[in-house]
């Protein structure tokens, strides 16, 4: 153990190297710099769009964020907001006069740490703060502009007394590292000019933020998503409520009482589209159609067969635009009400679904990257015309020398897999190369060809890097996606076998140096390959792994939400063998491999007890192991030089010891 100083001495060195007659190459510095976007959302006139800049400032440990008006015709910007940070999700006034936005409050104490929502004039001068209340989750304009209805937590209740000392609260529904009772999100209603908010829900049902409020176009309706209580494991059993502005009552659109997302006015008032599994958990996600009266109504988007979010109506009611991961892309498609749904041509470019804004005339625009480009705005004229990049925030590696990537196909049992390959950027097919696993998690996303600042980071050490889509990856169909049920680590297991059989197949795999890695699911994978395959692997790296399905039950913010792929409850239906059998911490007696353990000590997620077993079970079998914690929250690192020791530890591992 004591070479690790030496091992990191070289790595920091090799991490900037360049060879002779070679390109400068991407270093830490390089991925670590980049400006992040997000919240795109097009202007009422479409001349324009709203987007959020973020860029990482290392000296405070923060991104400081700007929100930025580009011209959707020349592409120049100009910065909106100046000092604001935590700024997130622009949305236009329904005549374009206006911009909201949410973030931080300005000022010292616990008020400036809470998000509220504010309202910029685009005839100039300051935001003005529209709300004072617990940090706000969500918002959306009334049609007419007059008022904003917003999603926020109830304030807690002060004690006085001795009781104001009492901490104790009724726990159990949400996650480990629960410190006070969950507190129910409701719906206020404040005017846009500013004034008192009016409460539109009550009681112990929570408004989930997981899907945005959607108006009813005359302002007497508001489309939400409530879920039983305020406690995150609950955040499953959510259904799609329609809210009357005048009697104060809401009814349930379809009367199912889960798994429903994201209920959406249409522009005329006639449907409400919103997204269900229809098939059940697990299975992809397709968008429905009803009308505001209610009923299930039908799918949308059967044909397209991929787990499909709805973005939003066309401006003229006849067609929702939808995205999902799409092989090693991911896909956007024009749905109509009635026929046959057209996928977007977007070129090489991979859009974030997220980030998608539809604009009055059929302007699109999208925030995408491609495999050497990272993520910039990019705009559609209509549907059928050519897209453009309208931002070049990240144009400062030019002359660098990327990684080529490459989609990879192979089979495996009944299905058809996919995933991705990024070479050395002086890849020569006639030499031996290590290869490295980066698995993603989920398991429900998929590995794509667009910009990845891991993958392109290792390929710049000489290594080429596999990202294999194991069934349960959402990218290839229905049958592709639900076939982990019942089955989380050795169906998934054979596809990455099974993945690297094919790539040696081209010879330049040298099958001596294999190194796997993953966060989260992908921690998971990678524990099991460990156990499962222990003669091939030469190191590996488990971020958050979550390796025991019982601790991901009974300790996750998601708990009982983790049932749904081995069948239920560990607790009901003698299913707790199946739980030990299909998790990966059973196997660790058969590791051999030297592991890097990465976790968060406040991962909501996947608890750190994960880590804390695996880091046993391997030091005391003498097993090398090193496991480093973040004193952070969240599922992976929230804050740029946690982000970036992270990127860091990732590649000097692998250097030491391959």
């Amino acid at each position: 153990m004591h070479h690790q100083g030496l091992r990191a001495c070289a790595a920091a060195i090799l991490l900037t190297a360049v060879l002779p007659g070679q390109s400068r190459r991407i270093t830490i510095d390089d991925v670590t710099k980049f400006v992040r976007l997000a919240g795109i959302d097009i202007a009422p006139d479409g001349k324009s769009l709203a987007v959020v800049a973020s860029r990482p400032n290392y000296e405070d440990n923060r991104f400081d964020t700007e929100l930025l008006l580009v011209d959707s015709s020349t592409g120049k910007s100009r910065p909106l907001t100046y000092d604001r940070r935590g700024i997130k999700s622009p949305r236009w006034s329904p005549r374009g006069g206006m911009l909201a936005f949410l973030a931080q409050a300005r000022g010292d104490g616990p008020a400036s740490a809470k998000t509220q929502l504010y309202v910029l004039s685009m005839d100039g001068g300051e935001a003005r703060q529209l709300t004072r209340s617990e940090s706000v989750d969500s918002f959306s304009w009334k049609p007419d502009g007059s008022a904003i209805a917003y999603v926020s937590s109830e304030a807690a209740v002060e004690k006085t007394g001795p009781e104001r000392h009492n901490g104790s609260f009724e726990a159990g529904g949400g996650s480990i590292l629960e410190q006070a009772a969950a507190r129910p999100k409701h719906i206020w209603l404040v005017a846009s000019t500013g004034g008192e908010a009016r409460r539109l829900t009550r009681g112990v049902a929570s408004v989930s933020t997981t899907s945005a409020l959607s108006w009813s176009p005359d302002g007497r309706h508001l489309a939400y998503l409530r879920v039983p209580g305020p406690q995150t494991g609950d955040l499953l059993n959510s259904a799609a409520q329609v809210l009357d502005l005048e009697s104060g009552e809401s009814r349930a659109l379809t009367g199912r009482s889960k798994r429903e997302a994201a209920p959406r006015f249409s522009p005329d008032g006639k449907w409400i589209a919103y997204e269900y599994p229809v098939r059940g958990p697990y299975h992809t996600t397709e968008i429905l159609l009803t009308t505001p009266g209610g009923g299930e109504g039908r799918s949308l988007t059967g044909a397209i067969d991929r787990n499909l979010k709805l973005i939003g109506w066309s401006s003229d009611g006849k067609a929702v635009l939808v995205g999902g991961d799409d092989l090693t892309s991911s896909g956007v498609w024009w749905q109509p009400l009635d026929g046959a749904a057209r996928r977007l041509d977007l070129g090489d470019r991979v859009p974030v679904a997220s980030s998608v804004s539809a604009g009055p005339n059929g302007e699109i625009a999208f925030i995408a990257s491609t495999g050497s480009n990272p993520a910039e705005v990019y705009w559609k004229a209509s549907a059928g015309a050519p897209a453009r990049p309208l931002t070049h925030l990240n144009g400062g590696l030019a002359g660098a020398a990327f990684g080529r990537t490459e989609r990879l196909v192979w089979r495996s049992d009944t299905h058809e897999l996919d995933g991705v390959i990024t070479y050395p950027p002086d890849f020569d097919p006639s030499k031996k190369y290590p290869l490295i696993l980066d698995i993603h998690g989920g398991p429900s996303g998929s590995s794509k060809e667009g910009f990845s600042p891991r993958p392109q980071l290792l390929a710049a050490q000489g290594w080429v890097v596999f990202e294999p889509n194991y069934r349960g990856s959402d990218n290839l169909g229905d049958a592709v996606q639900s076939a982990i049920v019942n089955d989380a680590g050795a169906g998934p297991g054979r596809d990455v076998m099974r993945g690297i059989e094919e790539l040696k197949k081209r010879g330049w795999v040298d099958d001596t140096r294999i190194g796997v890695g993953g966060w989260s699911y992908g921690g998971y994978m990678t524990g099991w390959l460990l156990g499962h395959y222990p003669g091939v692997w030469k190191a590996a790296i488990a971020g958050a792994a979550a390796l025991d399905r019982m601790d991901s039950y009974n300790f996750s913010d998601i708990n009982t939400g983790f049932g749904d792929m081995l069948g239920g409850s560990p607790w009901t239906g003698n299913r707790i063998e199946n739980y030990r059998k299909q998790s990966a911490i059973e196997y660790v007696s058969r590791i051999r491999t030297p592991v890097l353990i990465l976790h968060n000590t406040r991962d909501e997620r996947v608890s750190i007890t994960n880590s804390y077993k695996l880091y046993h079970a391997l030091r005391d079998q003498g097993v090398e192991v090193t496991f480093i914690a973040y004193p952070v929250s969240g599922h992976s690192a929230p804050d740029p030089v946690h982000q970036r020791d992270v990127l860091r530890r990732w590649v000097e591992w692998f250097r030491g010891h391959l």
